[in-house]
């Protein structure tokens, strides 16, 4: 009874972090420090990575210890729940983007929007040179984000690798998500639609990116929070807040989010809705805004020692 129990309760939990994993601006790594389990999962996921690595070495017999080592009851329900939840979330978010790219647009901005709060107050000790840096660094990518079309239409199968390797760092890092540094790189709406349309190939390269970024970033970025873990959340700070440059709704939330846009809408212009359509994307921009608020709210007490220090920590 108790097996089944902790079963249903880890495969809620990936529930959770899937549908925040597919949304942008919403981090699966936030929901994990929100519900309790984020040193759990990062002692799981160095664990694998570990195992990957015996592997590609060729050694066999460390690969074996660590496989049989693995915290299986806590990544199997959890990795049932994450799949379970993007593959049953991605149709819909699929439509919405279709029906209403500016509406969504709008959502997506103010999750965003959001998370620069949420990671700034993960900083231990924030002072001005932080608070300059991280908007230097935003003014930087907000510019270099200028320099960009839109999203990429066809990505290649080593384009989508690539960035599965990118995007799983999210996994490790609170406050910034996964599919956020998808539609950074202008392939959120193709990894959505393979997903939607069941194009294995696709999902097979993000996929095997994803586990080749897992064994490449995860002791990488533990040492890099663990030495310099506020001037790094600061640099994703303005990672964030120079990224909402591709979440304008007018004209560009059109072309950057929906593979069903026409391809000729700029996804990085700053143009101005009419009085009549500014409404809705408005509204939804502070109601998304506020979830963030709210969850960041509800994990105040978890969030920074998780996160600034992922050596005693593990976050």
């Amino acid at each position: 009874m108790v097996a089944i129990k902790n079963t249903a309760l880890g495969v809620g939990r990936g529930l959770l972090m899937g549908a925040a994993d597919v949304v942008p601006g919403v981090s699966g790594g936030t929901v994990a420090l929100l519900l309790g389990i984020y040193t759990r999962l990062i002692d799981t996921v160095r664990a694998a990575a570990g195992v990957l690595v015996a592997v590609v070495r060729g050694r066999g017999g460390d690969a074996g210890r660590g496989l049989r080592g693995l915290d299986w009851g806590f990544a199997l329900p959890l990795a049932v729940g994450i799949g379970v939840a993007v593959a049953a979330l991605s149709s819909v978010i699929d439509r919405l983007l279709a029906d209403a790219p500016e509406a969504m647009a709008g959502v997506f901005f103010g999750l965003v929007a959001a998370s620069v709060g949420v990671a700034w107050r993960l900083v231990a000790r924030p002072d001005i040179g932080l608070a300059v840096a991280a908007v230097a660094v935003g003014g930087l990518f907000f510019w270099l984000l200028g320099l960009g079309s839109g999203p990429v239409s066809d990505p290649s199968v080593v384009v989508l690798f690539g960035s599965g390797a990118v995007a799983v760092a999210a996994l490790l890092l609170p406050g910034i998500s996964g599919a956020f540094i998808l539609l950074m790189l202008g392939v959120y709406p193709a990894v959505i639609g393979a997903v939607t349309d069941r194009v294995w190939a696709d999902m097979a390269a993000v996929a095997a990116g994803a586990v080749v970024g897992l064994a490449v970033f995860s002791s990488l970025i533990g040492r890099i929070l663990q030495r310099w873990p506020d001037p790094t959340l600061a640099v994703m700070c303005g990672l964030l807040l120079g990224s909402l440059r591709v979440l304008w709704p007018w004209p560009a939330g059109v072309g950057i989010i929906s593979r069903h846009a026409d391809e000729t809408v700029d996804g990085t212009g700053l143009g101005w809705a009419p009085a009549g359509d500014l409404w809705l994307p408005a509204v939804l921009a502070v109601a998304a805004a506020g979830v963030v608020a709210g969850l960041s709210w509800l994990g105040r007490d978890r969030a920074r020692p998780a996160a600034v220090s992922p050596g005693d920590a593990e976050g």
